[in-house]
C-alpha cells in the first residue's frame, strides 16, 4: 500500500515536471472554454503574422523596384544638344550662257559732195583749173558740199550712225531682287549670340519623341529670305528629317523678330538666309 503511494507520487512529480505552464494553469479548468487554446496557439499565430507581414512588404517593395526600373527604360531623354549656326553655302549658280553676237551694221551709203572752195575775187583768166567750183546739173538733189569731192548718192539728208559697239550697258537694278550673297549679312538683333540664345528658349526639344522618333540625330535645315525691311518671307525647310522637327523649327523661326537686313552696294537689299538646327533623341 504504501509503495503504491510512493508511486503514484512519483508520477504525479514527473507528470508536473514534464507539464507545460498552461496546462499547470489550467489544471482542473475547462479548457474548452477558449482562454486555454488562445495561449496556447499564441507563438503559432505570432509567427505567421510576421511572416505573412514581411511577404506583403517584400512583394510591395519589389513592384515598386520593377516599376522604376521599367520606367527609366522606356523613357527617351530628349534634348536639344547641337544649335549649328554657320551657314550653308548656297548651290553655285551657273553662269549665264554668252550673249549673242551684235549683227554688223553696213557702213552708210556715200553721198556725192563738192569740195567747199572758199571765195577769191580775181580775173577768170587768172583762175587756176583745180580752183574751178565743180558745176551741180541736177537741181533737184543739191550736193552735199563737204573738204573733197567724191561721187556718190545725191540727197539733202545726211544720213548719220552712232557707233555705241564700245559703251558698257548699266543693267538696271531689280527693286524686288534676292540675293544668295551680299556685302554685309542679314542679322539677328543682338548678334548670334542672342540667335543662339531664342532658339534653345524657344524650340520644343520634346517634339521628336511625342512623334515616336527612334534614337538618333535629326537635322533641320530652315531656308528664308530677310526682306529690305528686316521681315521674314518664304520660310521652308529645304532639308526634313520627319518626325515634326520641320514644322517646329519653322514655327519658332516665323513667330521671331525682324532682322538687320542684308546690304550690297550701301543699300538695304532681300537676301536669302539658311539655319540649320540638329535634334538629338537619346535612349
Amino acid at each position: 500500500m504504501l509503495f503504491h503511494l510512493i508511486k503514484n507520487k512519483k508520477m504525479e512529480v514527473n507528470k508536473i515536471l514534464s507539464a507545460d505552464v498552461l496546462d499547470i494553469i489550467f489544471e482542473g479548468k475547462n479548457k474548452e472554454y477558449g482562454a486555454y487554446d488562445l495561449r496556447k496557439t499564441y507563438n503559432k499565430r505570432l509567427t505567421t503574422a510576421l511572416l505573412v507581414t514581411a511577404g506583403i512588404g517584400l512583394i510591395i517593395f519589389l513592384g515598386s523596384f520593377l516599376a522604376s526600373v521599367l520606367h527609366s527604360t522606356n523613357d527617351h531623354d530628349m534634348n536639344v544638344k547641337d544649335l549649328s549656326l554657320s551657314k550653308v553655302k548656297p548651290p553655285e549658280k551657273k553662269p549665264p550662257p554668252p550673249p549673242p553676237p551684235k549683227p554688223k551694221i553696213p557702213p552708210p551709203p556715200k553721198l556725192e559732195t563738192i569740195k567747199f572752195t572758199p571765195p577769191k575775187v580775181v580775173k577768170d583768166n587768172e583762175v587756176k583749173p583745180d580752183e574751178k567750183p565743180p558745176e551741180n546739173k541736177d537741181l533737184d538733189k543739191p550736193v552735199q558740199i563737204d573738204t573733197k569731192s567724191q561721187e556718190g548718192i545725191k540727197s539733202d539728208i545726211v544720213p548719220t550712225t552712232t557707233d555705241n559697239s564700245n559703251a558698257v550697258e548699266v543693267p538696271k537694278e531689280d527693286p524686288n531682287q534676292i540675293f544668295t550673297k551680299v556685302e554685309i549679312e542679314a542679322s539677328f538683333p543682338g548678334g548670334l549670340a542672342a540667335w543662339k540664345r531664342y532658339l534653345e528658349k524657344n524650340l520644343d526639344a520634346q517634339v521628336p519623341t511625342n512623334n515616336s522618333a527612334p534614337e538618333g540625330t535629326y537635322q533641320v535645315i530652315v531656308q528664308f529670305v530677310v526682306s529690305k525691311d528686316g521681315s521674314l518671307s518664304d520660310i521652308k525647310c529645304v532639308q526634313d528629317p520627319g518626325y515634326g522637327t520641320c514644322e517646329e523649327a519653322i514655327k519658332v523661326i516665323k513667330n521671331g523678330p525682324h532682322w538687320n537686313p542684308g546690304q550690297q552696294n550701301g543699300h538695304e537689299v532681300n537676301s536669302l538666309h539658311q539655319q540649320p538646327v540638329t535634334f538629338i533623341v537619346q535612349g
